[in-house]
């Protein structure tokens, strides 16, 4: 049995509680209550914080925290309805395209074509495109045909420019009238009445058009030969710069003279390429048997006329 003198281990503990314990009120101590006193917590009591802890931040001014958030979600549904509209409109370009490709080609069977105006550069007003719709074989020809056209259109401009001299000179504002309607006649009706249709008759192989350029072109051809001569036969020929005006022209002006043998020389040079150009066209059409073909569709054409 244990005396009762024995040591009780409890002891030193309590001796020693105010140094360890850390439930002491350190704030107590030191104060007017004696510097053995001590806080001793209840018991399941939370002791005081010695620390503070640091406040939340302030809430944003103007934030509602019950507000929504409309995120949009396409649905499976919406999805197929766009890819239904997506597939309906591929499918009416597709009829759009190949409905244009029939009429085009339908186009091109029927022998029309779309031309675009792309000549002069500076100033379209015709289709011309040798290099791209002219067969190899037969661009030189037209090449120098378009070289004639081209001719054509600088001997009535210098015509022009010879008979007005001629009538600051004197020789009387009739001829300059008369020159004034031989360009403004003369340059679109080579075009329409032979220019084109050889250009067409070229690139289609058409019979019937190059029959119609022969005829227009004997006439064009005829027009220069008259035109290099210029006999007085509508007022004395002065209207036209041919050898016979010019001679009696420099014989009272030298200077107007000069202009019209110029004039005369455009002309002869006009004529001399517009016949090898007809020969030239003509050898073609005999070789390749457009002659043949023209006339059986002359032939065909009598018949359904007398029919």
């Amino acid at each position: 049995m244990a005396s009762r003198y024995d040591h009780n281990p409890f002891e030193e503990e309590e001796e020693h509680e105010e140094e360890v314990n850390p439930f002491a009120n350190q704030a107590t101590k030191g104060s007017g209550h004696g510097g053995g006193a001590f806080y001793m917590p209840a018991h399941g009591s939370v002791p005081p914080a010695t620390s503070r802890l640091s406040p939340l931040p302030p809430e944003r001014a103007g934030y509602d925290r019950g507000a929504t958030i409309d995120i949009p979600l396409d649905s499976a549904q919406d999805f197929r309805n766009k890819e239904k509209e997506l597939k309906a409109k591929e499918a009416e370009l597709k009829r759009r395209e190949q409905e244009l490709k029939r009429k085009e080609d339908a186009i091109a069977r029927s022998g029309i074509v779309l031309e675009d105006k792309n000549w002069p550069p500076f100033f379209p007003i015709i289709h011309h495109d040798i290099t791209n719709e002219i067969p190899v074989h037969l661009q030189n020809i037209q090449y120098v045909a378009f070289t004639t056209f081209l001719g054509i259109v600088v001997c009535l401009l210098w015509n022009l420019v010879a008979v007005t001299t001629a009538w600051i000179k004197g020789e009387g504002p009739t001829i300059w009238f008369l020159a004034v309607i031989y360009l403004i006649s003369g340059v679109p009706g080579a075009y329409v009445m032979w220019y084109r249709p050889l250009y067409r008759a070229m690139r289609t192989d058409s019979a019937l058009k190059f029959g119609w350029f022969f005829l227009a072109y004997m006439f064009h051809i005829a027009f220069c030969v008259f035109a290099s001569v210029a006999p007085p036969i509508i007022f004395k020929g002065k209207s036209l710069t041919g050898i016979l005006p010019a001679i009696d022209v420099v014989s009272s002006n030298a200077f107007v003279g000069s202009f019209y043998f110029i004039g005369f020389a455009f002309f002869t040079l006009e004529s001399l390429m517009s016949i090898w150009v007809i020969q030239q066209v003509y050898m073609y059409f005999r070789g390749s048997g457009k002659a043949a073909e023209m006339r059986r569709e002359a032939a065909k054409s009598t018949m359904m006329s007398a029919f």
